[in-house]
């Protein structure tokens, strides 16, 4: 069985590394080789392309950090954990829920759900 937490872990770690050679490296040892993302604002598919978007992210929300909400669970080939993002010292400014499949203990697909987030200009 796949440990949830620790996946979960190396997810935002992966989405908080700013260097772009070391995040693109922790995409490629994290998903598969044809891995999936997909929200209600972005898509990305492929190690490139999943590196890219966090990139993006990143350079939307400078100075913010992912942090792990509530308890990672999961069953084999799937995990569910739930997370924010906001100052390194303070609260979450959004939040949301991401659900994954897992291959040979590496994300096939994650699928993110927003709980909560302030209303963009």
């Amino acid at each position: 069985m796949t440990d949830a937490t620790a996946l979960a872990a190396r997810y935002l770690a992966a989405w908080n590394e700013r260097d772009p050679a070391r995040r693109r490296a922790l995409v490629a040892e994290l998903w598969t080789a044809d891995g999936t993302y997909v929200d209600p604002m972005a898509q990305a598919a492929g190690h490139d392309e999943l590196a890219g978007l966090i990139g993006a992210v990143q350079e939307r929300f400078p100075g913010l950090v992912f942090k792990p909400a509530g308890k990672a669970d999961g069953y084999p080939g799937h995990i569910r954990f739930s997370w924010t993002l906001g100052p390194a010292d303070g609260e979450g400014l959004a939040g949301g829920t991401d659900y994954a499949s897992v291959a040979d203990g590496r994300l096939k697909s994650v699928t993110g759900f927003l709980d909560f987030m302030p209303a963009m200009a």
